[in-house]
């Protein structure tokens, strides 16, 4: 890997975009490498949660390094950087955004499920400034995500943001202080952890797949069939996690 970096620590793996020289911009060796972290903490049994952040203290991502961008839009098997089209990884994936998060570095940060951002942290999507348009799942998740007039608001005017306003807007878990952010990335890992690996991967299926049901009513009916739904009704942790309530000790999760 020469413009990312992998490290794994317990049950979390944590992935660095690491090109601080020009803000963490991503070229297509990079997403070729990000493809292949992405694949192997899927494919991970003893890897549970991922952490997505960006080397230095200036940017988690200014998106797409220009000067080499693919202007065929040519881009791994899972889409924009490996993950904005990984829609079966069951697996929470948290963005610890330490900088500017703009254009694709924005997509990826809206592509995982909670971010945690430092006080000097700025989202946007420019992309119209320079004839473009953020077409790696921005539009259609930040419109989902916050609602769409606020939305409409941040893409029709190319504006930045700052993280307060990103927490107000409800894109952003967590606002800190830019010597916290690891600390509270740590925090919101070992939360996750305490549960059963199994429960929270059927409970990210049912919530992503709900959203695409015509109604409650009919996500509902269809949560039963939702591959990680099924496999927690029948796992290792579901039994466990009645033993240790009946037994009055904590659980032993071993994720099957």
């Amino acid at each position: 890997m020469d413009f990312i970096t992998v490290g794994r620590a317990g049950r979390v793996t944590t992935v660095t975009l690491n090109r601080p020289q020009v803000m963490n911009a991503i070229n297509p060796q990079m997403h070729a490498e990000l493809q292949v972290a992405f694949d192997d903490f899927a494919a991970d049994s003893e890897q549970f949660v991922c952490v997505v952040t960006g080397a230095g203290e200036r940017a988690f991502c200014a998106g797409s390094d220009l000067k080499v961008a693919d202007r065929h839009g040519r881009y791994p098997r899972n889409g924009y950087a490996g993950l904005i089209e990984r829609f079966d990884l069951n697996k929470p994936v948290i963005a610890a955004v330490n900088g500017l998060a703009l254009g694709g570095g924005f997509e990826v940060a809206l592509a995982c499920d909670v971010i945690i951002a430092s006080e000097t942290a700025s989202f946007g999507l420019p992309e119209p400034l320079v004839g473009a348009v953020a077409l790696g799942g921005g539009l259609h998740r930040l419109a989902r995500q916050i609602g769409l007039k606020p939305a409409m608001g941040l893409i029709l005017t190319s504006r930045r943001v700052s993280a307060a306003e990103g927490l107000r807007l409800g894109f952003v878990n967590e606002v800190v202080a830019p010597g916290e952010l690891a600390a509270a990335t740590q925090r919101w890992c070992a939360d996750i952890l305490r549960a059963s690996p199994m429960s929270i991967r059927a409970s990210k299926e049912t919530v992503m797949r709900g959203l695409g049901e015509a109604d409650v009513a009919a996500a509902m009916r269809a949560q039963p069939a939702y591959p990680a739904y099924a496999a927690w009704a029948t796992s290792e942790d579901r039994a466990e996690g009645s033993a240790a309530f009946a037994g009055k000790r904590p659980p032993v999760w071993k994720g099957r």
